[in-house]
């Protein structure tokens, strides 16, 4: 049975790990792989249709707790203990005391044990429909069953009512709680996009302008640590240098052994064989992904990665929260374009409301693993246009989008206009 100390409107843990409010989805399944040996019977819960419309949430099924993960940012909104029975609970009101057990196999979580461990708060609200007495503290709430009573009383929950469920969030209220920004312990060295703008011309994409997150330490002490917010531009075209120089080392750089798409190329047994291999730049807490050139070594790729449940890929990288603005063009020649804006919200019928459908059929992508050969998530559909592909899952949203610079001109053209 875990053992755990509660912090108001901060986390839930013991010595080994903790899930803070605001924690990235990574990292929760991160401690949970880690512990596996004792959190076990792990399920994802999530709207297979509609992901965005429901929270994300990891149900620890062996211990009776529930994380709650904001379906648009992927950060730890609510921590539910509904099951008391399966878990140990302490509070310590100081940090420097180890935390008084109010819920484990001698204790009864009873309202007279809540008073005596948290104190005084407003009276408690009634929930007919549930039939639940909620009790709220900032950022901790508590659910009291009543259905041995007949009639609920208006203000003082009755004696010896015990605790059915337990919430850890942000603010006042639970009902318009958001999952705050990612604590500085969450950061662990690494630094984090808070959103991706792609840059454009008239003919496409031109590169990536990132606004990033880290966090800086003062000199000497971690007291003095804050988040700092950078931003850098990354173009087709840039060195491999440039691009360390701007992000960082990659978390894995990735070597294409094959070419699988080279098959829908006009003419693919023309092309010469490269006797070195296009690498990736593989940046998972970024959502992004750089493909630089074998020969030249620099950048010809950008692929953003959106990481919706259901997808083959989910959880390897974070979410890019993307942003790709457009100028539709109306009927008339002269007429002025519209702004318009795709995101990694944006549904595949909306961009093709924006953008025109494309001329091709799509290339049907079959993802799965040389040892498993088996995807659960079924098949994507990529389509290109105006020198992006879009990855589209089943349920109609974006898996990934895949940014192409400008074609360079062949040797044949290049020997044409230097004699010109």
């Amino acid at each position: 049975m875990l053992d755990l100390e509660v912090v108001p409107e901060r986390s839930l843990g013991n010595e080994q790990w903790e899930f803070a409010l605001g924690m990235p989805l990574a990292q929760a399944i991160s401690i949970l792989q880690k512990h596996c040996r004792i959190i076990k019977n792990v399920q994802v819960l999530y709207s297979e249709q509609t992901p965005l419309s429901h929270d994300l949430i990891l149900n620890l099924t062996q211990d009776g707790i529930k994380l709650l993960f904001d379906a648009w940012n992927q950060r730890l909104k609510v921590i539910e203990v509904y099951d008391l029975s399966k878990v140990k609970l302490k509070y310590c009101a100081v940090s420097s005391h180890s935390g008084v057990h109010f819920n484990s196999q001698a204790i009864a979580p009873t309202i007279e044990q809540i008073d005596q461990s948290f104190g005084a708060t407003h009276p408690g609200v009634y929930n007919a429909a549930e039939q639940l007495f909620h009790l709220n503290f900032r950022g901790l709430s508590f659910s009291f069953q009543l259905d041995s009573w007949n009639e609920a009383p208006k203000y003082e929950i009755p004696h010896g009512a015990t605790v059915k469920r337990m919430y850890i969030y942000t603010g006042n209220n639970l009902q318009d709680t958001k999952a705050p920004a990612m604590p500085l312990a969450c950061f662990l060295g690494n630094v984090y996009a808070e959103c991706v703008d792609v840059l454009r011309d008239g003919t496409g994409p031109l590169g990536l302008k990132l606004r990033l997150l880290t966090a800086g330490c003062g000199p000497g002490v971690m007291a003095d640590a804050k988040v700092r917010a950078l931003e850098r531009n990354i173009y087709f075209g840039d060195s491999c240098q440039d691009v360390l120089s701007a992000l960082g080392s990659p978390h894995k750089v990735f070597y294409k052994s094959e070419d699988k798409m080279k098959i829908h190329s006009p003419s693919p047994h023309k092309q010469v064989p490269s006797k070195c291999n296009d690498y990736f730049f593989n940046y998972f807490t970024l959502g992004v992904d750089i493909l630089f050139d074998s020969t030249t070594h620099l950048v010809k790729k950008f692929v953003l990665h959106t990481n919706y449940p259901g997808h083959y890929n989910f959880n390897i990288y974070h979410r890019c929260d993307f942003k790709i603005p457009l100028v539709i063009k109306k009927d008339g020649a002269e007429a002025p374009g519209e702004d318009c804006t795709l995101s990694s919200y944006s549904k595949w019928d909306q961009i093709q409301e924006m953008l025109g459908h494309p001329m091709e059929k799509p290339v049907v992508l079959h993802r799965s693993s040389s040892a498993n050969n088996t995807n659960p998530f079924g098949s994507t559909f990529c389509f290109g246009l105006q020198r992006m592909i879009f990855e589209v899952m089943q349920n109609n949203h974006i898996a990934s989008v895949t940014l192409y610079g400008a074609p360079r001109p062949s040797s044949h053209t290049r020997a044409e206009a230097s004699a010109h």
